[in-house]
């Protein structure tokens, strides 16, 4: 495979739930993505990778020079483990870099029928201190992935306590469990739903009410709030104004979080982050700001309000939503870039959009500009006043070189 060496620090690494997401990653800056299988992957939902798919996955992204890890991370029973080494020597054929593993058992396995693939130790582990990962180290891990309830002072405690080789990787943005380290039951009680085996139906997220006793049906909310409290619903979390801070800390590796999530959200957040640690890389001090575009950036997907987690010591109040548990969404996306020929830009419709509309396009690596849609047509040239059908093929004036796959969106 053509595989150009890995030399950015810190190394970016992006989710790819879907065969769509990972070309997302791909395209807007992503160092390294993960991904899961058909098995053993902490995501049911999304749509994940059959062996053959992986393949193909890892060779796209090896042509990038980009990494791939494969999600092995969730905590098999006995009759699973039976069919594991046949699976981790598949991946391993695929060429796969790395495998994100959580239970001490799959770890043993895949040293042996996976020898030669990294090993990365999920954050379901729950590394807390600099005496397990160097004992993990010891076992074969080259990476931890930090349990998320440490501050930067722990990390860097951490980091100054280990091998130098053993590399640490954090998340950095996206969704945060209300469980310690993932490890929760919630969803195992209320819908027999596995959240350990990547079936969370995310019940930390709906609304409760108090109910007294002997007073059945009579719901009082537990704030002063009629309507009911989320009294287990995390804020997302958001790292991109302390990138200084984070790379301080030892940091090798900055995860955003979002396997289940859209493509769209996949290449704005990438996106950002890439911009976001590119001008770090041209002007590393520790006043370090990214720029004002970059920030809007990450309030034009469907997002919870944001907080910094536990890395500034316990977030308290700071880190829960009580008012509301949906996702905020300011932006839809309406297509996206097709081909462009310098008079007109020919784009796939995925929502409802209209002559005289402002968009905006987003295109790898740089800010996005604002363009209004002149002159609708159809492939076939007809004029049109919208364009109302999904994949619909349509074009719209442009004297700009607009590349392939960029993003046309539009505020709501």
């Amino acid at each position: 495979m053509n595989r150009k060496p890995f030399i950015r620090f810190p190394e970016l690494l992006a989710p790819a739930g879907s065969k769509e997401c990972l070309i997302a990653a791909l395209n807007f800056g992503a160092d390294a993505v993960y991904l899961g299988g058909t098995e053993f992957g902490m995501r049911a939902a999304p749509e994940n990778f059959t062996i053959s798919n992986l393949a193909d996955a890892v060779s796209k992204s090896h042509e990038k020079g980009v990494q791939v890890y494969l999600t092995c991370n969730t905590i098999p029973r006995n009759d699973e483990i039976e069919k594991l080494p046949s699976f981790l020597e598949k991946a391993k054929d695929c060429g796969i870099d790395g495998l994100i593993i959580t239970d001490l058992g799959v770890l043993s396995i895949a040293k042996k029928y996976a020898p030669d693939v990294d090993i990365h130790i999920s954050t379901q582990f729950g590394v807390t201190n600099f005496a397990s990962a160097r004992m993990l180290y010891e076992l074969g891990a080259k990476r931890i992935v930090i349990s998320r309830e440490l501050s930067l002072l722990e990390i860097y405690e951490i980091r100054a306590k280990t091998p130098a080789e053993l590399e640490i990787e954090c998340f950095v943005h996206g969704a945060m469990c209300v469980s310690f380290s993932g490890r929760c039951l919630l969803s195992n009680y209320f819908v027999g739903r596995d959240s350990n085996r990547g079936d969370c139906a995310q019940p930390c997220r709906w609304k409760y009410s108090l109910m007294e006793e002997t007073r059945p049906g009579e719901f009082l909310p537990v704030f002063e709030d009629d309507d009911g409290t989320y009294i287990m619903n995390a804020k997302d979390l958001c790292m991109i104004e302390h990138i200084p801070e984070l790379i301080k800390a030892g940091i090798n590796c900055l995860k955003i979080e979002g396997r289940a999530k859209s493509s769209y959200y996949t290449a704005v957040i990438t996106n950002a982050y890439r911009c976001a640690i590119d001008e770090w890389i041209k002007n590393p001090n520790d006043d370090f700001k990214p720029s004002k575009w970059i920030l809007d950036e990450i309030g034009k997907i469907s997002y919870r309000d944001y907080c910094t987690g536990f890395y500034f010591g316990h977030p308290k109040e700071n880190a829960y939503i009580y008012s509301e548990g949906g996702y905020k969404r300011e932006w839809d996306v309406v297509a996206m870039a097709d081909s462009c020929d310098g008079s007109f830009l020919t784009t796939i419709q995925r929502n409802r959009f209209f002559e005289g509309d402002e968009v905006e396009i987003l295109e790898p690596g740089r800010a996005p500009f604002k363009m209004i849609v002149q002159n609708l047509q159809g492939i076939d040239g007809q004029k049109l006043e919208a364009a109302s059908h999904p994949m619909m093929i349509i074009k719209f004036q442009c004297d700009l070189n607009i590349s392939k796959d960029a993003i046309i969106r539009k505020a709501k």
